[in-house]
């Protein structure tokens, strides 16, 4: 049995991000970009108005005010995407809208709210300064400028910005395809009525839900009855994904079948036990080089194996240099005591007020209760040489999603 970070570092230092492929910018968010973006254009092309209002030059606008406006004559109207077809002179003024060009002799923008005008004549009430209300060409990007570096995981912003450069397309890291596989005579399907010592085989799709979530794309191979033949037919079949995960049938009692068939198919086992719980029997191995991790059958152990395992293995295959759940301290609501040697992952509701973290337990920590991780947005850890906590006692807590970061109302306020 090894440490849960022996085993981390077993897993992970075989593992590499996959290659590149050329995807379009509306399926990338998320992914890690594997080239650098450098513009080649400026952003903006020309400069331009950031306000509605009349394009003038500035000098004409020096001394004017309320009481005694600077009269211009007015020449056209520009609206966005047009360009004026005269330049400005003295005494001169053009109706801009934001982000049209500026005419040509412009160089400063008085919003329309400072002035008044008919067809042919504006009043300006204020003084202006060049540079007043303009956005100057290349001011967001300059050509040549290196906007997006290569390994950096794309938001919104950055596939906006390639759509600015005029991007349809970019390179990113392949999304790994993860096989699951579930194991057990005991199963039946989602839609069928479980009979006597029957159970739904729901693992399949909270693993394949876990795939998702962390980017990857799953291939659910259904259930392998225990028996050879059965199990070895699924396996060849996943041999063909980047990552392997089946769950059940690692226990002792049942051990030998699994990795007899894990052998016959090239793997072979690197560890098969785990010092924590839930999870501590956990296979792991490789398939030519493709990392296959045999995870417990209960609902809960599963769940919790793949989030110290296999996610951050899933997020270095896609390139990501951050690959584990923010942590953070809280304070116990519970008492809680533990055997000694394991590392323990206590499923917990883990709140914000006035300015600290607390972690309430989701009931019954029982592997086999799935509604503990229903009910939790974190994972409590206890480390292997702490035996007992109460309340009041600070821990370390794995969150597990976002809603954390949200709130009734914005923290400013």
């Amino acid at each position: 049995m090894i440490s849960v970070e022996e085993a981390l570092k077993t897993i992970l230092e075989g593992i590499r991000p996959l290659g590149l492929e050329n995807i379009p910018i509306t399926s990338a968010l998320g992914c890690v970009i594997g080239e650098d973006i450098v513009s080649g254009r400026s952003i903006p092309p020309l400069a331009n108005s950031s306000m509605d209002g009349y394009a003038v030059m500035a000098g004409d606008t020096a001394f004017a005010s309320k009481e005694k406006p600077a009269v211009l004559d007015v020449l056209e109207d520009v609206p966005a995407g047009r360009v004026a077809t005269q330049p400005i002179r003295k005494g001169q003024a053009i109706r801009i809208m934001t982000g049209a060009p500026l005419p040509e002799g412009a160089n400063a923008v008085v919003r329309v709210e400072d002035t008044e005008a008919d067809q042919k004549k504006v009043k300006i009430f204020v003084s202006v300064t060049p540079g007043f209300d303009i956005r100057e060409a290349g001011e967001d990007v300059k050509t040549g400028e290196l906007v997006v570096t290569k390994g950096t995981v794309l938001r919104a912003a950055e596939i906006g910005m390639l759509a600015a450069l005029g991007r349809s397309y970019v390179a990113v890291h392949q999304r790994p395809v993860v096989a699951v596989v579930s194991t057990g005579d005991e199963l039946v399907e989602v839609d069928e009525m479980p009979g006597p010592g029957k159970i739904v085989n729901s693992n399949s799709y909270s693993l394949a839900a876990m795939v998702l979530e962390a980017g990857a794309i799953p291939l659910q191979l259904g259930i392998a009855r225990d028996n050879r033949e059965d199990l070895l037919d699924k396996f060849r079949a996943a041999a063909r994904a980047d990552i392997i995960v089946s769950s059940g049938g690692v226990s002792v009692g049942d051990y030998d079948l699994v990795k007899d068939i894990m052998a016959e198919i090239g793997s072979r086992i690197q560890f098969w036990r785990v010092a924590m719980r839930p999870g501590r029997p956990l296979a792991f191995g490789r398939l030519e080089g493709k990392p296959l991790f045999g995870l417990p059958g209960n609902p809960v152990s599963s769940m919790v194996s793949f989030e110290q395992f296999i996610r951050p293995s899933i997020l270095t295959m896609r390139g990501y240099r951050n690959i584990f759940r923010r942590a953070v301290r809280a304070e116990m609501t519970d008492g809680f005591s533990k055997k000694k040697g394991l590392k323990y992952f206590l499923r917990a509701r883990v709140e914000y007020r006035d300015g600290k973290h607390y972690a309430a337990m989701t009931g019954e920590q029982g592997s086999g209760i799935l509604k503990s991780m229903v009910l939790a947005n974190g994972l409590i850890v206890l480390p292997e040489d702490v035996s007992a906590v109460k309340p009041g006692d600070e821990v370390a807590v794995q969150l597990l999603d976002s809603r954390l970061e949200l709130t009734s109302e914005p923290h400013y306020l």
